[in-house]
């Protein structure tokens, strides 16, 4: 079972992008997220990263995988490692294109078999002919769990029709992506675990950070804790399907990160913090 925080990667080359140095920085950040206990990491091949005034690069951080390779193979028997598949640099990846990806992902990974991969969908209305597509790569024993990203509530009940769906991710955070409330109850009776992204960011999105909110510091400051380990405290309280990954660069925010686990928030806190809305 893997623990309720884990470690996304997307943030892995903080404000350095690219560079040796940056790469075995993050080798050395990924280790150091396994000795405290992280045994979910949750990574992609086409994580964007960015140039001058927020520009966004689908081919910057294109060794986040070579690195978490680097760093943890041979993996622990007990690391679930999620990717996602479907965005390519500038389109959706057609169904027939979804095989090379996934081979792609096992190749950069050192795998023989991927643990769960999400299909991350942008644009289309049906999800059934993408997701068949990944379903097909399961039953060859490419994948071993199937998840899906960025969808509605008839996306995920299509899915669902096709092979079973352990996971979804969604945009989510304190006062960002609200509209998914729904689909994180359903997610919750049906026995998904709802693994949210932009958890801190929320609506800076790719460009990073955690948003300032006087009402976060506020019961921060009260709890002795940071603006983004209460994000989290809140994230996981909406229900015990709901997961973290927080991604980071540095060491520091990782541990506090982890941290998060542990505060509890109050029925004042939790009320104050829902009632932030989009």
């Amino acid at each position: 079972m893997v623990r309720r925080i884990g470690f996304g990667a997307k943030r892995l080359a903080g404000p350095g992008r690219d560079g040796a140095d940056v790469q075995e920085r993050a080798v050395a950040l990924l280790r150091r997220a396994i000795e405290l206990g992280v045994n979910h990491l949750d990574t992609a091949a086409f994580y964007p990263s960015h140039g001058p005034e927020g520009q966004t690069h689908f081919e910057s951080l294109d060794w986040a995988n070579e690195v978490i390779r680097r760093a943890l193979a041979p993996y622990p028997e007990e690391l679930v490692i999620a990717t996602k598949v479907g965005p390519m640099k500038d389109r959706l990846a057609r169904p027939d294109e979804l095989r090379g990806l996934v081979e792609a992902e096992l190749q950069a990974l050192g795998l023989d078999v991927l643990d769960v991969v999400y299909l991350r969908l942008h644009g289309v209305k049906s999800i059934a002919e993408h997701f068949g597509a990944l379903a097909e790569l399961q039953a060859k024993g490419m994948i071993r769990q199937l998840g899906v990203s960025n969808v509605r509530v008839e996306q995920l009940q299509e899915a669902r029709e096709i092979a079973p769906v352990v996971a979804v991710q969604n945009r989510y955070s304190v006062g960002f992506g609200r509209v998914n409330d729904e689909i994180l109850g359903v997610c919750g009776e049906l026995g998904i675990a709802f693994v949210p992204f932009f958890a801190l960011t929320a609506e800076s999105r790719e460009a990073g950070g955690v948003p300032d909110s006087d009402a976060v510091q506020a019961i921060a400051d009260r709890h002795g804790a940071t603006a983004a380990q209460v994000r989290l405290a809140w994230t996981l309280s909406r229900g015990n399907h709901v997961l973290a990954i927080p991604g980071t660069s540095s060491q520091q925010h990782l541990e506090e990160n982890l941290q998060a686990g542990d505060l509890i928030l109050s029925p004042d806190d939790l009320a104050v913090l829902d009632a932030i809305t989009d």
